[in-house]
């Protein structure tokens, strides 16, 4: 798949897309060989082993940014940030700030639902040693440049990390987005407004275990991201 936009109707039909895609022979076997040979605590699970959809509002005000799905949190679950501690973080701070219905995401079917949010990814395949190359991230970048173009009510995106912000920066002047005059720079809660009335772009530091573990990142601050998100949306 090229870089180029893909003219695709819907939210939903950007996820069917998702859904069956190949382009990434590395990951491609990457995700299926994990799938298959599994974590020992997970044994018994079915692992999804596929390319994860985007998880939310299919009107949105506010757009999520991450990398990609772990090898056994999103592409064991089939759901973004689900099944793995990142996930705890996120889920618990989007349910704070009232975006989700409960704090927890476990599996599909949970009963969790998002509302006013969209949570997509740069790459929607797990990466080994969750490492991307540059050719896979604009392979994928098709699906989020679309979803940027659905989402016409979008007030504000929260990237989380330094490659994910990088991403939507990418993403967003594909879709034919006026993009900043300089390159904004990335720091936890450092929040652009984007010109031409585009959405409040707010970067977060990533909810991984190395942040999370060590107090790069704390629950306060992962809260005034999305405090502050909440408020650009109007909500």
């Amino acid at each position: 798949m090229s870089s180029r936009t893909e003219i695709w109707d819907s939210i939903a039909e950007i996820q069917q897309r998702v859904l069956i895609c190949h382009k990434c022979p590395r990951l491609v076997e990457w995700r299926e060989e994990t799938a298959r040979v599994k974590r020992r605590m997970y044994r018994d699970e079915d692992y999804w082993g596929r390319p994860l959809p985007a998880f939310g509002d299919p009107d949105a005000r506010l757009l999520v940014v991450g990398l990609a799905p772990a090898a056994h949190g999103g592409n064991r679950t089939g759901r973004m940030f689900t099944g793995d501690r990142s996930g705890d973080w996120l889920f618990g701070a989007l349910h704070r700030a009232g975006f989700a219905n409960q704090p927890e995401s476990v599996r599909i079917g949970d009963g969790l639902e998002l509302t006013g949010a969209l949570i997509t990814a740069a790459a929607r395949c797990a990466p080994p040693q969750n490492k991307l190359r540059p050719v896979e991230l604009t392979t994928c970048r098709p699906y989020i440049t679309r979803e940027i173009q659905l989402l016409t009510d979008l007030r504000a995106v929260v990237t989380l990390g330094r490659i994910a912000f990088d991403a939507f920066l990418r993403a967003y002047a594909a879709a034919g987005r006026t993009p900043p005059g300089r390159k904004p720079p990335f720091g936890h809660n450092v929040a652009t407004e984007l010109p031409d009335g585009g959405p409040l772009l707010i970067a977060s530091y990533h909810p991984s275990q190395q942040n999370t573990q060590t107090g790069r990142l704390t629950v306060e601050m992962l809260d005034a991201v999305f405090a502050r998100a909440r408020a650009a949306c109007g909500v």
